[in-house]
């Protein structure tokens, strides 16, 4: 059974950058299609980014259009969500989980296996 765990969290201002990563260990990474999801409090988790099994082709909330970046090293296990031009209402907790086998259909319930989340807090 595949793990994940999420990491690069952390204390921003408006405007500025992070860059987090899921690592994954003890399952099937490459075959998968990936995704970042994040929860406010308060409020429900929301699909944020996915990405297909080799990469390339990702989807991306409006939200973050233009803003954020998701990638994924199948060699190394890891997937990695890059956050530009950060604003407040990006403030919450970050998840990472795995897809179905292949690319991503667009149907955000066909993702599971969710590590334990990283805090993004962006200040204005």
């Amino acid at each position: 059974q595949v793990q994940l765990v999420e990491s690069g969290g952390g204390l921003v201002q408006a405007g500025g950058s992070l860059r987090l990563s899921c690592a994954a260990s003890g399952g099937t990474f490459s075959g998968y299609a990936m995704g970042w999801f994040r929860q406010a409090p308060g409020k429900e988790r929301e699909f944020v980014a996915a990405i297909n099994w080799n990469g390339y082709s990702t989807h991306y909330a409006d939200s973050v259009k233009g803003r954020f970046s998701i990638s994924r090293d199948n060699i190394r296990k890891i997937m990695a969500l890059q956050m530009n031009s950060l604003k407040p209402e990006d403030t919450a907790v970050y998840y990472c989980g795995r897809g179905r086998i292949g690319s991503y259909s667009g149907d955000p319930s066909e993702f599971g296996y969710w590590g334990q989340g990283t805090q993004v807090t962006v200040s204005s």
